[in-house]
């Protein structure tokens, strides 16, 4: 899970998050997360616990502690979700599994002896992108802000990644074993060669009338059982201030003592100047260098010269005598510094061999009085003093926030401008506006604040690559409730067809479905029922998943049938209903393909680690021994839920 984490936090903006996915470090190895294993028994626990992994106790604040942290984290990726549905959905008893398995992996990988150091985890989080400093190193005062913002402890942080070290450790061989025999992969290839031919027939919705309009008392029970459709979803106000270059450029201006300061620091790199263009080749011996010489001596061009002995000729430009010394060596740039233009210099013994050279071109630069390089010099000035500023400032709000300074104190207190959102959707639509489009500067406004709880500190989020940030606070969120019939009854109206169409539909291909189980061919039947006759159909089993979006159901549909059946499927766009029919199956031997067996194999390996990491996970857990106490887990699953109400 902590290669998870860190590509979620590669970037600085990853602080808004970072410290709601620590809090979930669970183990998860890489053939998928094991959440549901069983061999818990219950009973047999005293006190406040729910649940024991042999010597340890998982108690009702550290679970409920954790499914808040792990539903944080899954507001990431649906932030409209709330603790009522999380628990619901199994979040609950996913993450109690969880944390028994990564109890379970720490105290059996000590109990192998294995070891994880405080240096390991030390590196860890030090590693850790949004954890450092604009120079790239650890800031401890960045680690203590964010382990206060998500109400963490630094042993809780240390404990986790220490239980996901141990799993990772103890995992990581047992996943990579992928060995599958060959007779094994026989039968599996065999299946997938399987061929199978039939026919589709389609019953279009657009094929049904859409009968009378809906009645009132219609579209009500509609609505009722919609209502989810016609919600507003939940809507969050975010309190922000924005921070750019220009906004401190004006103060950061360089002033002419600055100027002058700068142009004598430099001195030299504004006096008159000769700068060469020097083609040049290096040669390993002497004698080989004297021929090279003595052809471009006598007219031969360098580079050809060069070319005809099996050397590649370089060309320096512009270069100044220091420069090109750097390059080469002094006793090569004081020969060519020394010739005039369009003269052959060397050999010469330089750092790499001998030197043979030709001097392309002689350019003499005038000097540049400070006059002539004011405005350049006070760019870069400015350009230093605006980034300097800039990580000042944001320097000064994070001893702010550091110290609990509230949204209008850190915003007061360095005269910045505030500004307020809409009540917007985490993709930062607005209702009441819905043909306006999205502002992309919102994006990681809205996601701070999606991100937040009510009663959370505000945040510093990073936000471009010029060094401009903003503070965020969350204002206050909106729950999600359901807008007025009167409101959608358009809306609901168009709804209640398009499903009375759908069924009507269904209906229709069932009546096809049922006629050619009473031995009708399926041409006769669409023909009865006034539709289109129908398509062959026909693939290879291994080539399903392959096939086009709009085929699939159809065809995975085509190998679950019995010969001479039929069966419906919806279209994936809800457009239609398609009936498959099953007329032959062609069986296939892969005993003598040896790529069909080489492609099940690897198909099948990658089931096998998970299968091995399901067991040995199984073992740990059963010898260790697992008890839960249902009641105190009823406690938990109540109180969620009644925090999750409030929530909302």
């Amino acid at each position: 899970m902590l290669g998870f984490f860190r590509r979620i936090i590669n970037s600085k903006a990853g602080v808004v998050v970072t410290f709601v996915v620590l809090g979930v470090i669970a183990f998860a190895f890489a053939a998928g997360d094991v959440t549901g294993l069983a061999g818990s028994t219950s009973g047999g626990i005293t006190g406040d616990t729910v649940a024991r992994v042999g010597d340890a106790k998982i108690g009702p604040a550290e679970l409920r502690a954790r499914v808040d942290t792990e539903l944080q984290g899954f507001r990431q990726q649906q932030p409209t979700l709330d603790m009522a549905s999380f628990v619901a959905q199994g979040g609950l008893d996913g993450t109690l599994q969880r944390m028994v398995t990564a109890a379970a992996f720490e105290q059996f990988g000590r109990d192998q002896g294995m070891v994880v150091s405080k240096r390991s985890i030390d590196g860890q989080i030090a590693s850790i992108p949004a954890l450092q400093d604009a120079a790239g190193r650890f800031d401890p005062a960045i680690y203590r802000r964010l382990l206060a913002d998500r109400k963490l402890t630094d042993a809780q942080v240390r404990g986790d990644i220490a239980r996901d070290t141990f799993g990772a450790l103890l995992t990581g061989p047992v996943v990579g074993a992928h060995g599958v025999p060959e007779q094994l992969a026989i039968p599996y290839a065999s299946l997938q060669l399987e061929r199978r031919t039939g026919e589709v027939g389609i019953v279009p919705v657009d094929a049904v009338p859409a009968g009378p309009a809906p009645t009132d008392a219609e579209l009500q029970a509609y609505y009722q059982r919609n209502i989810a459709r016609f919600s507003l979803p939940e809507r969050r106000v975010a309190r922000y201030a924005l921070v750019a270059p220009d906004q401190v450029r004006s103060a950061a201006a360089a002033t002419d003592a600055e100027i002058a300061q700068a142009y004598a620091a430099d001195r030299g790199r504004y006096a008159a100047a000769e700068k060469r263009t020097v083609t040049q080749v290096v040669v390993a011996d002497q004698a080989g260098a004297n021929a090279l010489a003595a052809s471009v001596r006598g007219g031969t061009a360098i580079a050809a010269a060069a070319r005809a002995a099996g050397l590649e000729p370089s060309t320096q430009t512009g270069l100044d005598k220091p420069a090109y010394a750097i390059l080469t060596s002094p006793a090569v740039a004081d020969a060519v510094f020394g010739a005039a233009q369009g003269a052959v210099v060397g050999p010469v013994r330089g750092a790499l061999g001998f030197v043979v050279a030709h001097v392309d071109r002689v350019e003499q630069v005038a000097a540049r009085p400070l006059d002539a390089v004011r405005g350049e010099i006070a760019k870069t000035i400015t350009t230093r003093k605006t980034a300097e500023a800039l990580s000042d400032l944001q320097n000064q709000v994070n001893d702010a926030l550091a110290g609990n300074a509230t949204f209008d104190e850190v915003i007061g207190d360095r005269k910045l401008a505030a500004r307020t959102t809409p009540a917007l959707t985490a993709a930062g639509t607005d209702p009441a506006q819905p043909s306006a489009r999205p502002d992309p500067q919102l994006a990681p406004i809205l996601a701070a604040a999606f991100a937040s709880a009510e009663g959370d500190a505000p945040q510093l989020l990073p936000i471009g690559q010029d060094g401009s940030f903003a503070v965020v606070a969350l204002g206050r969120i909106v729950a999600a409730a359901p807008r007025p019939l009167a409101e959608v009854r358009q809306a609901v109206s168009q709804g209640f067809v398009a499903e009375r169409r759908r069924q009507a539909a269904r209906r229709l291909a069932a009546q096809v479905v049922a006629a050619v189980g009473r031995g009708t061919p399926l041409a006769r039947a669409l023909a009865d029922a006034r539709l289109p006759g129908p398509r062959p159909l026909a693939a290879v089993r291994g080539e399903v998943g392959r096939a086009p979006a709009a085929a699939q159901a159809p065809l995975a549909l085509l190998f679950g049938l019995q010969p001479g059946r039929a069966r419906l499927a919806p279209a994936t766009d809800g457009s239609a209903f398609a009936v498959v029919r099953l007329d032959r199956v062609e069986r296939h031997e892969a005993a003598r393909d040896p790529a069909a067996i080489r492609g099940a194999r690897g198909a099948i390996a990658g089931l096998v680690g998970r299968e091995y990491a399901e067991q040995f996970i199984r073992a740990i857990r059963n010898d260790l021994g697992v008890k839960t106490d249902a009641a105190a887990l009823a406690r938990v699953r109540a109180d969620l839920l009644g925090q999750g109400q409030s929530n909302n």
